[in-house]
C-alpha cells in the first residue's frame, strides 16, 4: 500500500455516484514518440474507486529493434534481450487494465502505445476510457508551472526517485491521482474521461532520411511529415450535413480513430479530398470521434461552425464521393 504523503482532505463521505468504479494507472517507457515507436517497459497500479492501491504491477519489453532513447529510459539492447515480447505478456497485461479507467500523464501518448501494441499482436486491450492527469490538473486549477510530472508530483508532496523508469513514473502517478481524485470528488468535478477506440487498421511506415543520434537510435516526432500531392480540385465549400462530399473538399482529422490516422488519410486523398492539416474558416469538415474535446482543431470548429462528423459516418461518406465539377 502506497504511503499518503499528501495534504489533502480526507475521502468525501459523498462520493459522485457517476465516477468509475476502478483506475489502473499506466506508464510506458518506449524507443520513440513516432507510431512505429515500441514498448519497452510497462507498469500499472490498480486503484479503487476512491484511489488507493490494490496492487501494481511492471514488466520489460522486447521492442525486437534498436531500443531508442537509453539515456532516458535505461534499458540497452543488452538488458531487453532476454525480455518477454509484447505479445507474450499481453494477457497479463489485459487483466490489470480489464474494468477501469486507464489513467497516465498525457494519457493519449500511453494510450495509442498500448492500443498499436494490441494491434500487433492481433488482440484488443480491453480499456474503454481514459483519463489524462494532465487535463484533470487543468480542470482543479492545479496551481503548476507547467505539465511535466515533476511538477504535479512536487504540489502533492510526492517523491521522484528513478524518473523515466516505469514502475516509479505509475507510482509517483499514482500518489498524485489519489488526492487530485478526492478533490475532484469533493468539488463536483466532472472527471474528463474520453473513449478509447482500439486499432483496427494500422501500418508501419520505415523511416528514411533521418540523422542517428548516441547508440544508432532515430528520433522522431509525434507523426513523421509525409508530402501529399497537391489537391487537383478547388474547394467547393463546406460539407453540407446530410449531404455527399465533393472532391476538393477540406477535411481535418482530430483525435483518436480505430483506423490508422494515415490510412484515413490516405483514402481521403485518394477520394479527391484535399487533407488540412490545421483547421481554418476554408476548412470543410472536421473529422472526429470526440467532438467535444479541448484540441485546437475542436474548439476552432466550433468557433467557425465547421461541420463534424465521427469517424464511422466519414468511412461512410467516403463511398460516395461526389465529383468536381467541370470547368
Amino acid at each position: 500500500m502506497l504511503e499518503d504523503l499528501t495534504t489533502a482532505a480526507s475521502s468525501p463521505t459523498v462520493w459522485p455516484a457517476a465516477y468509475p468504479q476502478g483506475y489502473a494507472v499506466v506508464d510506458v517507457e518506449t524507443t520513440g514518440l513516432a507510431r512505429d515507436d515500441r514498448i519497452v517497459s510497462a507498469a500499472v497500479y490498480r486503484l479503487d474507486a476512491r484511489g488507493e492501491v490494490e496492487d501494481h504491477w511492471y514488466t520489460v519489453v522486447n521492442p525486437e529493434r534498436d531500443p531508442g532513447p537509453v539515456w532516458i529510459h535505461g534499458l540497452t539492447s543488452e538488458a531487453l534481450e532476454g525480455a518477454p515480447l509484447f505479445r507474450d505478456v499481453a494477457e497479463e497485461f489485459a487483466t490489470r487494465l480489464e474494468g477501469r479507467v486507464l489513467v497516465a500523464h498525457n494519457a493519449v501518448f500511453d494510450w495509442q502505445m498500448i492500443a498499436r501494441e494490441y494491434a500487433r499482436a492481433r488482440s484488443e486491450a480491453p480499456v474503454k476510457q481514459r483519463l489524462c492527469t494532465i487535463a484533470l490538473s487543468k480542470e482543479l486549477g492545479l496551481p503548476l508551472p507547467n505539465h511535466k510530472l515533476e511538477s504535479l508530483a512536487a504540489h502533492f508532496g510526492v517523491v521522484q526517485r528513478r524518473a523515466h523508469h516505469a514502475l516509479d513514473d505509475a507510482r509517483v502517478l499514482a500518489e498524485a491521482f489519489r488526492p487530485s481524485l478526492r478533490a475532484a470528488a469533493a468539488s463536483g468535478v466532472r472527471l474528463p474521461l474520453h473513449e478509447c477506440r482500439p486499432l483496427t487498421e494500422w501500418t508501419d511506415r520505415p523511416r528514411t532520411g533521418q540523422q542517428a543520434a548516441p547508440g544508432g537510435y532515430r528520433p522522431t516526432g509525434w507523426r513523421p511529415s509525409r508530402r501529399r500531392p497537391a489537391c487537383p480540385y478547388p474547394n467547393p465549400g463546406r460539407y453540407a450535413p446530410g449531404g455527399r462530399l465533393k472532391q476538393g473538399m477540406r477535411v481535418a482529422f482530430s483525435g483518436d480513430t480505430s483506423v490508422e490516422r494515415e490510412l484515413l488519410e490516405d483514402r481521403a486523398t485518394e477520394a479527391g479530398l484535399h487533407v488540412a492539416t490545421s483547421l481554418s474558416r476554408l476548412t470543410s469538415l472536421l473529422v472526429t470521434n470526440d467532438p467535444d474535446s479541448g484540441t485546437s482543431k475542436a474548439v476552432k470548429a466550433r468557433q467557425y461552425g465547421t461541420p463534424v462528423v465521427d469517424e464511422a459516418a466519414f468511412g461512410q461518406l467516403l463511398g460516395d464521393v461526389e465529383p468536381a465539377a467541370d470547368g
